[in-house]
């Protein structure tokens, strides 16, 4: 039965799933008020809500079930993220501010202005309560991430935390995944012998793991020496790369070898460690695949083999289709074809067919600021060592990510996992050049009055 998304919220608040949630919610402000670690937990399970989703087609209305409880978790998969998003702005609400003056970048304000765009055009041609939805939602999202997640972000111990905050929801994923596939594995990889998890699809599935990978690759370097949390993380690392091969996403894939590369870019010892790593995961995986789907020749499941040996451009007719239609609506783009905006297979071309130059201007504006923040944390990795991994960390998410938007529309998006990893690693980069600018001036600031001193006479 269609419902629409508040009839969907309201239902949802009525059920005991509901009424637990709210609860546990009301119960986590009051502590994460006290413990910012409980604030971030909650973005944690915020992320992780926003992954969920259910594969729908015309050839497949209803998907198979998964087993208790994720069946009925991943039903509630929208109003649970609106319950833990509301909590999360509520607690920006009561964040006080601190010195950080620049929490916003440049890029986030491009996409801001992108995402009016749509909610205008949408509020004009297409359905007024979407439209009215959408601002409230994606709203609620830049406010918590200037208020609430962007004033946390003032020390280096939240910088963990933040990147930690992806690392727990990639172990919630990891652990529910790997629950249900122990128990049945077939409701999750039914599309095509493909693994699609608690998301809507394989690709949506790759877009969520490979955004994960950055942090889980920062909280293993954090621990300088072999302990339990380093191993925790490192077991949570090898089930995301797992279940990112299992996807048979070939966009998935470019994604999680740019961010090795990217955070990993002046360490070859580093490289020659987790190429060990991967060969030994990968033998060890090989154990667990059923033997039925096994292609001999290679030892690898048959569907996800033959995806990655595929040489199809599975997008270039959607490419052309967006470029045609960008052409021949190059101010405000093709009209409305229903209620709300429909993305192809690409952020930039699909910006340009439906928003025109009024929305591709500052789509183009937006990747720009983005590379030049990569940048400018490259010069700062290597003028400060010291945060060389909080650096790599960022410009790691951002390039993977950049690198997705080409093949997927999720920049578009409102709620998802992609957009907010996106929009968190936009403001772990904001606060690494703020806090270089500021102990820039202060170094400037006292420098003559050392000098004055007489301390290095």
């Amino acid at each position: 039965m269609n419902q629409s998304f508040v009839n969907q919220l309201l239902a949802f608040l009525s059920t005991p799933y509901g009424i637990i949630a709210v609860a546990l919610g009301v119960l986590m402000i009051v502590q994460a008020t006290r413990s910012r670690p409980v604030g971030w937990l909650i973005f944690s399970l915020c992320c992780f809500a926003s992954s969920l989703s259910t594969f729908r087609s015309q050839w497949m209305p209803v998907p198979p079930a998964l087993v208790s409880p994720l069946q009925q978790i991943r039903a509630v998969d929208r109003p649970l993220s609106i319950v833990l998003l509301t909590a999360l702005v509520l607690l920006a609400l009561t964040t006080a501010s601190n010195w950080r003056q620049d929490i916003v970048p440049k890029a986030m304000k491009y996409l801001i202005a992108v995402q009016g765009v749509i909610i205008f055009k949408t509020l004009l041609y297409g359905s007024v309560e979407f439209a009215i939805l959408s601002a409230m939602t994606f709203g609620g999202i830049i406010y918590m991430m200037k208020m609430a997640l962007g004033t946390w972000l003032a020390d280096d111990k939240n910088f963990y935390f933040a990147a930690r905050s992806i690392a727990i929801s990639a172990g919630i994923f990891v652990s529910l995944n790997t629950y249900q596939i122990l128990l049945n594995r077939s409701a999750v990889t039914f599309v095509q012998g493909r693994f699609s998890g608690t998301t809507g699809n394989p690709q949506q599935a790759a877009l969520v793991l490979a955004g994960m990978i950055p942090c889980l690759m920062f909280v293993f370097q954090y621990f300088p020496k072999v302990n339990f949390a380093k191993f925790v993380w490192a077991v949570i690392l090898a089930g995301v790369m797992y279940f990112l091969f299992l996807t048979g996403s070939r966009t998935g894939l470019m994604m999680g070898l740019t961010s090795i590369m990217l955070f990993y870019r002046n360490n070859g010892g580093a490289w020659i460690r987790l190429l060990i790593g991967c060969a030994a995961i990968g033998a060890i995986t090989m154990l667990f695949l059923d033997p039925s789907s096994l292609d001999t020749s290679t030892g690898i499941d048959s569907a996800v083999s033959n995806r990655y040996s595929s040489i199809n451009n599975t997008r270039s007719e959607v490419w052309d289709s967006m470029w045609r239609g960008f052409s021949s609506n190059p101010l405000f783009g093709r009209p409305m074809r229903g209620d709300r905006l429909g993305y192809g297979e690409n952020s930039w071309l699909a910006t340009g067919e439906n928003l025109g130059l009024l929305g591709f201007i500052p789509m183009m504006l937006m990747g720009w600021e983005c590379f030049n923040l990569m940048w400018q944390l490259d010069r700062l990795s290597h003028r400060q060592p010291y945060y060389f991994a909080q650096a790599s960390t960022v410009i790691a998410g951002l390039g993977s990510s950049l690198l997705g938007s080409c093949f997927e529309a999720f920049l578009l998006g409102n709620i998802t996992f992609s957009l907010m990893a996106f929009l968190l690693y936009l403001i772990m980069g904001a606060y690494l050049l703020e806090v270089d600018r500021v102990r820039t001036f202060y170094m400037r600031e006292t420098a003559p009055s050392i000098a004055r001193s007489g301390v290095y006479q």
